[in-house]
C-alpha cells in the first residue's frame, strides 16, 4: 500500500511585481477572515478565493492548496514573534530582567489580540507541524532566547541555562495560550503578565 504523502506547503511561486504582491496580500487577508469566520475545519481554497475576489486559478498560481495558505499565515506569525523577541531581548540599553518583563507583557498581549486566528492555526497544525520550515521557525525562536539566557545567567553552567530557558519558554507559550482562550481586558493582561514576570525573575535570581 502506498504511503500517503505530505501535502506541499511551500508557495508555488513568489510575487515579483507590485500587482502580484497585492494579489498575494489580498489572498492572505481573505484567508484570515475565512479562518476567523469558518474555522480550520471549513477552511477551503474556494472560500478564500471568493472572499478575496479572485479566481481559483489566480490563487493556485501562488498557493497549491489550503495547507500552503495556512503555512504562510503561520510562517508570518512565527516571523513576527521572532522579530519581537529579538528586538526586546537584544535591547542592551535595559538590564536582562527588565527585558524579560517587557517580553512577557508583549507576548501575552499578542496572544490575546490574535487568539482567534492562532486558535484556528493550531487546529490546522497537523498539516504542517513536521515540515522543515516549521522546525526552522521554532528553532529561530529558541535560539533567540538561548542567546539572551547566556547574558542573563553568564556564570551558570550551560546545561542549567538551557534547562532554565526551555522551562521559561515552554511556560510562557503554554500559559499564554491558555490565558488567551478567554476575552481579557488590558488590566487583566497587565496583571497576569506582571505575575508571570515576577515568577520568572525570581527563578533566574535563584539560579544566578
Amino acid at each position: 500500500m502506498a504511503k500517503r504523502g505530505t501535502p506541499q506547503i511551500s508557495s508555488r511561486k513568489q510575487p515579483q511585481q507590485a500587482r502580484s504582491t497585492d494579489l498575494v496580500a489580498a489572498i492572505l487577508t481573505a484567508a484570515v477572515q475565512v479562518l476567523e469566520q469558518e474555522g480550520a475545519t471549513r477552511f477551503t481554497t474556494a472560500r478564500v478565493a471568493e472572499k478575496a475576489g479572485v479566481s481559483i486559478g489566480s490563487l493556485y498560481q501562488y498557493f497549491p492548496n489550503k495547507a500552503a495558505i495556512l503555512f504562510q499565515l503561520q510562517s508570518d506569525e512565527w516571523r513576527r514573534t521572532v522579530e519581537m523577541m529579538q528586538r526586546m531581548l537584544e535591547d542592551v540599553r535595559r538590564p536582562p530582567l527588565e527585558r524579560l518583563r517587557r517580553l512577557v507583557l508583549a507576548f501575552i498581549q499578542s496572544e490575546c489580540e490574535e487568539a482567534d486566528i492562532r486558535g484556528a492555526l493550531n487546529d490546522a497544525a497537523p498539516l504542517y507541524r513536521d515540515a522543515l520550515e516549521a522546525r526552522r521557525g521554532k528553532a529561530a525562536v529558541q535560539q533567540a532566547f538561548r542567546t539572551f539566557m547566556k547574558e542573563a545567567l553568564p556564570h551558570a553552567a550551560e546545561e542549567r541555562r538551557l534547562s532554565a530557558g526551555d522551562l521559561i519558554l515552554t511556560t510562557l507559550n503554554s500559559a499564554g495560550k491558555q490565558f488567551s482562550e478567554s476575552s481579557r481586558t488590558a488590566a487583566e493582561i497587565e496583571t497576569y503578565a506582571s505575575a508571570m514576570s515576577d515568577m520568572f525573575c525570581a527563578y533566574l535570581r535563584e539560579i544566578a
